[in-house]
């Protein structure tokens, strides 16, 4: 009977550890599933997020109001409101009670009540005598420790109202040097609202500068831009610069194998990486001449030339080497005629007369002697 009763723990023992494991094989194999799907989900995004670069800047309009960029000053509080509050004064230090002479108790028996009334009042008195030697020394060190208590009161208060004066002068310094930054800031805010209003160089510069430092792109495609303005044509000359093809993602989609317990990729093929990367930066392209040309309400810039390249290793010399992508000139009537929300980006550059790369997955670039004006 014991044997079977075993036997028979052991087989349940046996399947309860057989099912533990199938759970927790499904339990990891639904968590590497969920894994592959948030990796396709995020790899969408991105690719979603790079195919709209175009889209994505005319939902917004591109003008910067200066008068935003004002600021005012907001000054932290006090940070030590701990030192306002005066120190409480010391505790007094109250006297001991005096010792008094003791109630004496009425003597006993009916003979020699006096010789024991007197003897009694003597060792009474005797003993208040001994009580109060010591009391008088613990009174007369009194006004000492009184004294030394109010003098240590003094100093600590003393400490804390210098203490107190060196925190708000230190905070004042640092309120009147956030109110200076303000002030200066602001001063330059009207010095270049002044100046974009005569057109002069530097102003329409930084503006443009603003403008391009607002536009949002993908981490995962960064661009950044500078640009001269020459005054005399009212020309912008205009670079972007983009990540290179090697930045781009080859991922077409993520998979779980569950024989092999491994998550995998399927790679893109060779024409959609490059019909992508292409793509982007024809919409780099268009989307720097319309966020430039839509935020310039003024009319100070009446034409762009725009080039638009990246920075790789020259794989000949092994050296930084800049390949252009395309070469663009608009002007900004033509351009703004535009409907970019219906454009091929291509299809536009090419109607601007641009120099496009055959290839610029393959880091091909053009000659942007040859870009027609339009």
């Amino acid at each position: 009977m014991e044997e079977r009763a075993v036997a028979a723990a052991g087989r349940a023992s046996e399947a309860s550890r057989k099912k533990l494991e199938r759970e927790a094989q499904a339990a990891h194999v639904a968590a590497m599933q969920t894994e592959v799907e948030e990796r396709n989900a995020a790899l969408a995004m991105s690719n979603d997020d790079l195919d709209g670069l175009l889209a994505w800047t005319l939902d917004f309009d591109d003008h910067i109001d200066l008068e935003t960029l004002r600021r005012t000053v907001e000054h932290p509080p006090f940070d030590r409101a701990d030192l306002e509050t005066p120190l409480p004064p010391p505790p007094p230090i109250p006297e001991p009670s005096e010792p008094r002479l003791a109630d004496l108790e009425p003597p006993s028996g009916l003979f020699g009540r006096k010789k024991k009334q007197a003897e009694a009042l003597a060792a009474a008195e005797a003993d208040l005598a001994t009580e109060l030697e010591p009391w008088r020394r613990v009174c007369g060190l009194l006004p000492a420790q009184r004294q030394a208590a109010a003098e240590q009161h003094a100093r600590q208060e003393a400490e804390r109202r210098q203490a107190l004066a060196d925190a708000r002068l230190r905070y004042d310094a640092e309120c009147a040097a956030r109110e200076a930054e303000v002030i200066d800031h602001n001063a330059s805010v009207d010095t270049l609202i002044a100046n974009l209003g005569y057109g002069t160089v530097d102003a329409v510069q930084e503006y443009v500068a603003i403008v391009l430092s607002n536009s949002v792109y993908p981490d995962e495609f960064n661009v950044e831009h500078d640009a001269v303005f020459e005054p005399t044509t009212a020309e912008l000359r205009m670079r972007a610069l983009v990540p290179g093809p090697d930045k781009m993602s080859e991922i077409k989609a993520y998979k779980y194998t569950k024989a092999s317990d491994e998550i995998t990729t399927t790679a893109l093929s060779q024409k959609v990486c490059k019909d992508r990367y292409a793509g982007a930066i024809h919409q780099v392209s268009l989307r720097s001449l319309h966020e430039v040309l839509e935020a310039d309400r003024r009319g100070l810039i009446q034409t762009i030339s725009l080039e638009v390249g990246t920075e790789t290793i020259d794989p000949a010399t092994g050296n930084g080497t800049y390949v252009p992508f395309v070469a663009v000139a608009a002007d900004r009537e033509t351009f703004l005629a535009f409907d970019l929300s219906s454009v091929v980006p291509v299809a536009t550059l090419e109607h601007l007369g641009a120099a496009i790369s055959k290839n610029p997955y393959g880091l091909v670039a053009i000659d942007p002697g040859g870009v027609r004006r339009s």
